[in-house]
């Protein structure tokens, strides 16, 4: 299988055309190489780029600027057609009237691929995808996981493909099977070894499809990094805000050195931040996780306004200095009213200057 690598080189897009003004730019030139084999996830809001660049990399848009590579070939301006790639959408592209088996082959059956090598793919890929019983049935009749499942099968089904692109193929599936759906593509994925590209909106899908997270937001991309760099170290406020339920804690403050100052209050940080840049706003970062209620006296003082309990877990939503924050309350702990301490881990913590994370120097 030949599968390749994708080179974003200075890929950008303004719908407004030349002569476009900054804020014009549905996606904003970057510069990225996606490798064969990786899965990734196109996540981020409604309006973020994430659409226009899976139809630039599926030769639907043309890019105002920058090239496009499949492994060392200019596809910058070639048809989809030409492109070599396997498309998935949000809704089933599937004939009715077809058995399942006649869905699957249709792909290879246009290419003139000898019947008998079309039987056996078409086999292993039913088999992947759990369709085997359902080879002889036809479509019309079947629901609508099973349709979607169709879909990504014919999607790939040939083994010529540079890249498979899925826009939000788990859209119109029934909650409960969707957490299925996606263990299958992460099954497929493996099998196959294929660089694959995922828009949504939706983190849960991201995360847990991909081995790489694209986030994106305003036409740019914000950082690409595993679900656990993601959630660990953000490198923008936005990532941390976004990525998380509920997401990373963010607040205003003085940073000197290896402490941080919110109103009249010290925080410890494990380094050192000596040459933070000036005139730009400062902001500290921590998980929910690792910020843990306690009794008044212990820790930053706060304000307790608000107890969620979610069974296995409770959040305390709390008030620092006029910022809203919110820790977690440990099983033992018996909730104080009113005035209480957060305890914040020093390793934990991050420092932001204008929505960027600064590294700190550990001593």
């Amino acid at each position: 299988m030949p599968g390749g690598r994708i080179t974003l080189d200075g890929i950008g897009h303004s719908y407004a055309g030349p002569g476009a003004s900054e804020k014009d730019y549905a996606l904003h030139p970057m510069h990225h190489v996606w490798e064969q084999g990786v899965s990734y996830a196109l996540l981020g809001p409604s309006g973020c780029g994430k659409t226009t660049l899976l139809n630039i990399i599926s030769g639907l848009v043309t890019p105002s600027e920058g090239r496009l590579f499949f492994g060392d070939r200019d596809v910058t301006y070639l048809p989809t057609e030409k492109r070599n790639i396997a498309q998935v959408f949000q809704f089933p592209v599937i004939y009715d009237t077809m058995t399942v088996a006649q869905n699957l082959a249709f792909p290879l059956k246009n290419r003139g691929m000898p019947a008998d090598r079309i039987k056996i793919r078409v086999g292993e890929v039913a088999e992947l995808l759990g369709l085997t019983g359902d080879l002889a049935r036809r479509a019309r009749g079947l629901t609508a996981d099973a349709k979607q499942k169709i879909s990504l099968g014919r999607g790939l089904v040939r083994e010529d493909v540079s890249a498979v692109l899925f826009d939000e193929p788990l859209t119109v599936i029934d909650p409960g099977l969707k957490w299925e759906l996606r263990s299958k593509l992460r099954q497929v994925h493996r099998a196959l070894d294929l660089l694959m590209i995922y828009v949504t909106h939706d983190q849960v899908e991201a995360l847990t499809f991909a081995d790489r997270v694209v986030v994106m937001k305003d036409g740019r991309v914000l950082q690409i990094g595993t679900p656990v760099e993601l959630f660990e170290r953000p490198e923008h406020t936005f990532v941390g805000y976004f990525i998380g339920s509920p997401g990373m804690n963010l607040l205003a403050a003085e940073v000197k050195g290896d402490h941080a100052r919110i109103g009249g209050q010290e925080i410890k940080l494990a380094a050192d931040y000596a040459s933070l840049p000036s005139n730009v706003p400062i902001q500290i970062g921590i998980r929910p996780d690792h910020a843990m209620l306690a009794p008044d006296g212990k820790g930053v003082r706060v304000r307790v306004e608000r107890i969620d309990d979610l069974g296995r877990t409770r959040l305390a939503r709390v008030t620092v200095d006029g910022q809203n924050l919110i820790a977690t309350v440990p099983p033992d702990l018996a909730v104080p009213s009113g005035e209480a301490g957060v305890i914040l881990d020093p390793r934990r913590i991050h420092v932001y200057a204008n929505d960027r994370r600064v590294e700190g120097a550990v001593r």
